[in-house]
């Protein structure tokens, strides 16, 4: 049953990931290619897509660290496990861990920024993009980071019961 609401949640998710970062990714590319021929063609650019791109960027890179996590593909330093490979279980555990603290910082401080814009009513300068809209993306995130490593740990401890039930 478990798996089950797992793997629903994994297809919503990478849904959800992979439009975003295509269509966020196309946007900017766009811009930026309209910026050229307009700065270059017409000596006059515009000045919006620049600020585009900027919060393109800002939305991709906490779209790519749920991605990350699905994909283990976060950054790690595992020199630790190549010289003691018996660690490697434990420092997985431990690595998901510190994600799920850090996922949980994210929704927390996420959700106090993102209050905090709502009560200032800021905008972006060029396009006016309420910066609630931005700062919302954090808590977000944290929450899709925090599926995604559910989802880690939970494939771990299936192919450790696996490898255990097998070696019996």
């Amino acid at each position: 049953m478990f798996s089950k609401v797992l793997g629903v949640i994994d297809k919503i998710l990478t849904f959800i990931e992979n439009w975003s970062l295509f269509l966020a990714t196309m946007a900017a590319l766009l811009a930026l290619f309209v910026n050229v021929i307009m700065r270059y063609g017409f000596h006059s650019g515009l000045a919006w897509s620049e600020e585009l791109v900027r919060e393109v960027v800002i939305l991709t890179t906490f779209f790519g660290c749920s991605a990350a996590i699905k994909a283990r593909s976060m950054i790690k330093i595992d020199a630790l496990v190549q010289l003691v490979p018996r660690l490697k279980i434990p420092l997985t555990f431990f690595s998901n861990l510190v994600v799920l603290v850090f996922a949980g910082m994210m929704i927390h401080y996420g959700w106090k920024m993102a209050a905090l814009q709502v009560a200032t009513y800021q905008k972006t300068i060029i396009m006016e993009i309420p910066l609630v809209f931005l700062y919302a993306i954090l808590p977000a995130m944290g929450i899709m980071m925090v599926f995604r490593t559910i989802h880690v740990i939970y494939d771990d401890i299936q192919e450790l019961r696996a490898k255990s039930g097998a070696a019996s």
